[in-house]
């Protein structure tokens, strides 16, 4: 069963690869791409936010002759290709049971990128990379506080909301170090996060200036012939945190509330099972040894995330990166045993069903819907339908 359930996974991963390389390629001819507009931030008018992968794209091209916008398509694809050799490593070895799976599959997590192409190889893949990195060298000793400090600065150049994920990595090293209370080996983690946080405080108070914006407008314009749009032009035009809020209050509905919150309890269901099933075996560890299961105490650790929401308008992304941090903490806890689980999730009406009503299950939880990428979108219908279909007639409309 796991070397079935290894290679339908395998077989699955390859698919998306092949999708992922095909949206991209003609992705990246599209003038108007959100994605590789993202990308085309840089620090030629001076430091400022995500500029950091930009720049060094802009030195790429500047020393390949190539053009900018083919080298950011080529960084998209090894980053996918790197992102799902990660997902497969990670979770190869796992056990997986009847809950596990779905959570594994849920259509906001691995799918979602691919059903929404408008978010695929946006900067977070290479913050979900580092997270990978960062477990795998903690499991192995091998990351320093140091190395801690640097690594979190670089996740705040690449992608500063990171910031907002913070509590998530601070439970990984409370858990990891064994922290029962409040002494040296804590205030040293924090203060390992404390050289990011100060670059993402300049960061946020201190947007471009018009005349650093006109001087990155035109050194893509003139060197590159790349127009500044999307969110390479938010930059200067919703620089402000007062702007961030500000424009996205006119969106909101009951109707909006009302989605996203259905969104992440079914999306997130298998997952809550999950966590609430289950707790440290540890039960001395600061902060976590009040409670009696792993639902709360994440739930706690995600709050700041409702920032992230109020301020930003993709909606569908957000509830996307928070799967991502939250089910790779939990199947990182999993496979280092460091959770107990409660005999009771035994009971869940999932494992009573019948092997042919589980797979319809299965099958319409995971590949008949998904969110849209913005907060004012549909449900969108059928992924495992439409990425096919979508990329036949994309063929169809190019040649």
């Amino acid at each position: 069963m796991k070397k079935n359930i290894n290679t339908i996974f395998l077989s699955y991963l390859l698919i998306l690869i092949f999708f992922s390389i095909f949206f991209l390629f003609f992705k990246y001819q599209t003038g108007n791409d959100s994605t590789i507009a993202e990308w085309l931030i840089n620090y030629e008018g001076g430091f400022t936010k995500r500029g950091l992968i930009g720049q060094i794209s802009i030195i790429f091209a500047r020393l390949s002759g190539l053009e900018l916008r083919f080298i950011i398509y080529l960084l998209q694809i090894f980053s996918c290709f790197l992102y799902f050799i990660c997902i497969f490593n990670f979770f190869k070895f796992y056990k997986f049971d009847r809950i596990s799976l779905l959570a594994l599959y849920s259509p906001i997590f691995i799918l979602y990128p691919i059903a929404e192409i408008e978010v695929l190889a946006r900067k977070e893949i290479l913050v979900f990379i580092l997270y990978f990195l960062y477990l795998f060298a903690l499991q192995r000793n091998y990351l320093s506080y140091f190395l801690l400090s640097i690594y979190f600065i670089f996740a705040i150049l690449i992608w500063e909301p990171i910031i907002f994920y913070l509590p998530i990595f601070i439970a990984i090293e409370i858990i990891q170090r064994k922290i029962e209370k409040i002494n040296l080996e804590f205030a040293k983690v924090i203060l390992c996060f404390v050289p990011g946080l100060l670059i993402g405080l300049i960061i946020a108070l201190n947007p471009i200036s018009a005349e650093s914006y006109i001087i990155m407008q035109n050194v893509l314009k003139n060197e590159f012939g790349e127009a500044c749009y999307g969110a390479c032009s938010l930059l200067f035009s919703k620089s402000t945190i007062s702007q961030q809020f500000s424009d996205n209050m006119p969106h909101y509905s009951i109707e909006v509330f009302l989605r996203y919150f259905l969104i992440i309890l079914i999306g997130f269901g298998p997952l809550f099972i999950l966590l609430k099933s289950s707790n440290l075996r540890n039960k001395k560890l600061f902060f976590f040894g009040i409670f009696d299961n792993l639902l709360f105490p994440l739930l706690l650790c995600l709050t700041p995330v409702l920032i992230l929401f109020a301020m930003g308008y993709d909606w569908g992304r957000w509830v996307n990166i928070t799967y991502v941090f939250t089910i790779i903490f939990y199947f990182c806890l999993s496979k280092n045993n460091y959770l107990e689980f409660k005999k009771k999730i035994n009971n869940n009406i999932i494992f009573k069903l019948n092997k042919n009503t589980y797979i319809i299950l299965f099958i319409i939880f995971c590949f008949s819907w998904n969110p849209k990428t913005v907060m004012t979108g549909d449900i969108g219908s059928f992924p495992a339908y439409r990425v096919p279909y979508k990329a036949v007639k994309t063929l169809i409309n190019n040649f």
